[in-house]
Formats: C-alpha cells, sequence, structure tokens
C-alpha cells in the first residue's frame, strides 16, 4: 500500500488508543506480518500487487482510506 494509507492506519490505530499488537490480535494476522505491512519491509509485504498498479496507474487512479459510515 502506499506511504499515505500506511499513515492513515497508524494514525487510525493511534486515536483508537490500539498498538499493531492489538490489530494483530484482532484481525487474526501475525503481528510480524502487521508489522511488515505497515513499515513496507520485507520484499513485497504491504505492496500494491503489480497488476492493480497497473491499472490504477493507467486508468489515473489512486486507493486511498476513508472512514467507514
Amino acid at each position: 500500500m502506499t506511504d499515505e494509507i500506511r499513515a492513515a492506519v497508524d494514525t487510525r490505530l493511534k486515536a483508537k488508543g490500539l498498538s499493531r499488537a492489538d490489530l494483530a490480535r484482532a484481525t487474526g494476522i501475525h503481528p510480524n506480518h502487521i508489522t511488515r505491512a505497515l513499515n513496507n519491509t520485507g520484499g513485497r509485504g504491504g505492496n500494491v500487487p503489480p497488476v492493480w498498479q497497473a491499472i490504477l496507474e493507467a486508468l489515473n487512479l489512486r486507493l486511498t482510506v476513508q472512514e467507514g459510515s
């Protein structure tokens, strides 16, 4: 995901008083995978798949995050 989306997730966690470990427990995803996705480390972890990136770029679109209703 983009830096903007990662930042939005971190901001949301802070606003809710949650840690990445809390997010891992809530999602059932291993904490290392959460950290890798939000830090964009470890190779492919957290990246937009190439096919989606190409589609979005071709259509001049970008992924954004917004609060649900």
